[in-house]
């Protein structure tokens, strides 16, 4: 068998300089000033800069504010997450049967992924703006009460989670879709045969066989929620009313660009960082050591 080498040992990194250039530049170094300036009192535009430490995290952990801000963010992952993956599982499900134009609904389920997240804020604000809007109306007409989607806090989270779910539909579903072609029908036969009911054969067949996308797809929807809500939101709520969507990753940008804390915003981001690679891990050793690969 033919193995092709390269000629020289600096040959290699010559092809990888210019990735190696780009992620050094924007990933590794930015990095690694977040890290750095979280230590330091910055000056409005960096003008100057004083090192304080921990100064930064410790005003974050007495801020009630911010508390506050964790909160929300967590409580709007959770919901995003089992909400959209598992009304998303169901979608699959239907698309998956064997109907006529079953291909067209597939691809009509999978176009709102195509839409940023700011461009889904657009269509949700003008769908629940008051006065105007198209679902606001209809919900007056059912009610008689306009409901202030905008204005009420319970009301502004629930529009979010209902954008971002929505939005994440399609992402979700083509991976279950896929997942599903590939579920083995002779097992689901056979749990049949034995008396499984269609319950019994969705949770302890189908649903563990999907294990593996589940989980891959646990992780893409957190990662999501705690990063890409921030378009949305900027557009929609902008973090109102009463802070009640402001999320740890729209808190970071308003102390980072409006109120110029440079240093608190780059403390936000270290801790928004390690919460996120905590999550993960925990995900990987407690839910990835029940996920089964293969047949």
């Amino acid at each position: 068998m033919y193995t092709a080498k390269f000629k020289g040992k600096f040959l290699p990194w010559l092809f990888l300089s210019p990735t190696l250039l780009i992620l050094v530049v924007f990933l590794y170094y930015p990095v690694v000033q977040t890290f750095v300036l979280s230590t330091y009192r910055v000056a409005f535009l960096g003008l100057r800069k004083k090192f304080i430490g921990l100064d930064n995290f410790v005003t974050l952990a007495q801020d009630t504010g911010y508390w506050h801000t964790v909160w929300v963010t967590l409580i709007i992952t959770v919901v995003i997450v089992v909400g959209g993956l598992g009304i998303s599982l169901a979608i699959a499900m239907l698309a998956n049967r064997k109907i006529r134009g079953a291909s067209i609904y597939r691809v009509l389920l999978i176009w709102p992924f195509a839409l940023s997240p700011a461009v889904t804020g657009v269509i949700f604000l003008f769908m629940f703006s008051p006065g105007f809007g198209a679902i606001n109306y209809l919900t007056e007409q059912m009610t008689g009460t306009e409901l202030n989607w905008l204005g009420n806090p319970r009301l502004a989270i629930t529009l979010i989670i209902l954008a971002s779910i929505w939005r994440n539909l399609g992402y979700n579903v083509v991976f279950y879709i896929a997942g599903l072609q590939n579920v083995n029908t002779e097992v689901l036969e056979a749990a049949s045969i034995d008396g499984a009911t269609n319950w019994q054969r969705f949770w302890k067949v189908t649903f563990a066989l999907l294990s593996p996308m589940s989980f891959f797809l646990l992780i893409t929807n957190i990662t999501y929620s705690f990063f890409d809500l921030f378009g949305m939101i900027d557009i929609v709520t902008k973090g109102g009313p009463l802070d009640a969507t402001n999320v740890m990753i729209y808190n970071l940008y308003r102390d980072g660009f409006e109120y110029y804390k440079t240093g608190l915003a780059a403390a936000q981001s270290v801790i928004l960082f390690a919460l996120v690679v905590g999550l993960t891990i925990i995900q990987f050793r407690t839910t990835g050591t029940r996920v089964h690969y293969g047949g």
